[in-house]
């Protein structure tokens, strides 16, 4: 048995391994992938010590500081199952393995909210994504469409008119972005913009082909014709693998207080995944650590 399993390797989840590792807890990384949001993020400028850096740049940082201690680490597999037991909780993996701990750290954080409407799971990758960061550069010269109001929508048509043919930006409220962000669209001559539209269904064949739009103040609907969607509407906790053991709040994000505790004896949670306000990577490293720090101070007190 572990003393402390932390399940998730993003800011928060990394952070909260250096912190355990340097308390000499024995601990396990358990995660499906290493970076979490920030490998999609091309520009930081926010987070202290760097003037700008990339979020992949960013991660591998982090990443490089947690292999520096000799902590036990199982990337590649994810939380399937959480599950209480009498001194502590049992973990099972999607690979079938799972590993027993004395306390636990949900460091999960978020993905990206679908829009569930007709044809988008059918052509996801095959013209519907959820990262302009990640797969702009492949609409290059094409017509596109960017589904959202916030500052990760603004962003992304942002890097968008740079690059493509046109630009839908749809929306089903104003923009809801930084003014700076909004600011700099102005003077865009490639982009088209359709608030409070909701977007109906997403249509072609074996790829994108275009979408179908409607006004949500006169019901009239339109069709735009596009080789590319980006869905940039905000996103989902990945909180599941606690549902039925701690309270989460109305969005499905964990709730904690200010020592990163569940109300769960043992189980504390830490970024994203929680209802600490202002999503940053600064905060959820931040969090990070505190989690840890307080899973410390329990461990001690068993």
């Amino acid at each position: 048995m572990y003393e402390l399993i932390i399940i998730g390797a993003g800011p928060a989840g990394m952070t909260a391994a250096v912190y355990a590792a340097r308390k000499r807890i024995n601990a396990l990384l358990l995660s499906k992938d290493l970076g979490g949001q920030p490998l999609t993020t091309v520009g930081i400028e926010n987070y202290m010590g760097y003037q700008y850096i990339e979020g992949p740049e960013l991660m591998q940082k982090f990443e490089e500081q947690v292999k520096q201690f000799p902590l036990e680490q199982r990337i590649g597999q994810g939380a399937s199952s959480l599950s209480r037991l009498d001194a502590g909780f049992e973990v099972g993996t999607d690979q079938g393995e799972s590993y027993r701990a004395k306390a636990v750290i949900i460091a999960t954080g978020k993905r990206p909210r679908p829009l569930n409407v007709p044809g988008e799971e059918r052509l996801r990758g095959r013209g519907v994504t959820y990262c302009a960061i990640c797969d702009g550069p492949i609409f290059a010269g094409e017509k596109v469409a960017v589904i959202g109001g916030g500052n990760s929508a603004l962003e992304a048509a942002g890097d968008m008119v740079k690059i493509a043919e046109h630009v839908h930006l749809v929306s089903i409220t104003p923009l809801t972005g930084d003014q700076i962000l909004i600011d700099n669209l102005k003077d865009a001559s490639n982009l088209s913009t359709f608030l409070e539209h909701e977007v109906v269904e997403v249509e072609g064949s074996s790829r994108v082909e275009g979408i179908a739009i409607r006004d949500l103040k006169t019901g009239e609907g339109k069709k735009l014709e596009v080789g590319g969607i980006f869905v940039e509407i905000g996103l989902i906790p990945n909180s599941e693998l606690v549902r039925d053991i701690v309270k989460l709040n109305e969005v499905g994000e964990i709730e904690v207080n200010y020592a990163c505790e569940t109300g769960v004896p043992g189980l504390f949670a830490a970024g994203d995944v929680t209802d600490v306000p202002e999503k940053q990577i600064v905060i959820a490293a931040g969090e990070g650590s505190k989690a840890a720090l307080r899973a410390h101070k329990y461990l001690q007190r068993l």
